[in-house]
């Protein structure tokens, strides 16, 4: 991860933003698949629209926009994955539910192994239906970052 931040910090101005690694792979002692998910905030005042321009221009592919969110993969080619795949969150300071949900269950590891349990009993039965599986673990989410924030306050 710290490579990857290392050359993201190229396309952005690095006092302005934060990066973060997200997802399944930040979580410790749970299995994952092999993509690391990063989350970048930027102020308000960087325009997401050029932000995507650059990321586009040097390899990265959008998978979804939203007005204030934009979802980007880097590592899949015609064959499969590449060695190495990123998805890259990109979103305006504040919107970092991920961050307490991940430091949450790095925080209670009977979570974190209910997180996996969940996560691979719905492996197969969503292996080729992306929005559906993550669809489907929503609700634990949204449950645990609920806590989180409690927890937490404003930690971020």
């Amino acid at each position: 991860m710290l490579k990857k931040k290392e050359d993201l910090l190229i396309f952005f101005p690095p006092n302005d933003i934060r990066i973060s690694h997200i997802g399944s792979t930040a979580i410790n002692n749970i299995w994952a698949k092999p993509i690391i998910d990063i989350l970048v905030e930027l102020p308000m005042s960087l325009s997401m629209e050029s932000m995507k321009e650059i990321l586009v221009q040097n390899g990265y592919i959008c998978m979804s926009e939203q007005p204030n969110r934009k979802s980007f993969n880097l590592g899949y080619t015609s064959e499969g994955f590449a060695e190495k795949v990123f998805h890259l969150h990109l979103r305006y300071w504040g919107d970092n539910d991920e961050l307490y949900f991940r430091d949450y269950l790095n925080e209670i590891p009977l979570l974190a192994k209910q997180y996996e349990e969940l996560k691979l009993s719905l492996w197969k039965k969503y292996e080729h239906d992306r929005d559906g599986y993550t669809y489907a673990k929503t609700s634990f989410i949204a449950e645990q970052t609920d806590k989180a924030k409690k927890r937490y306050g404003n930690k971020y």
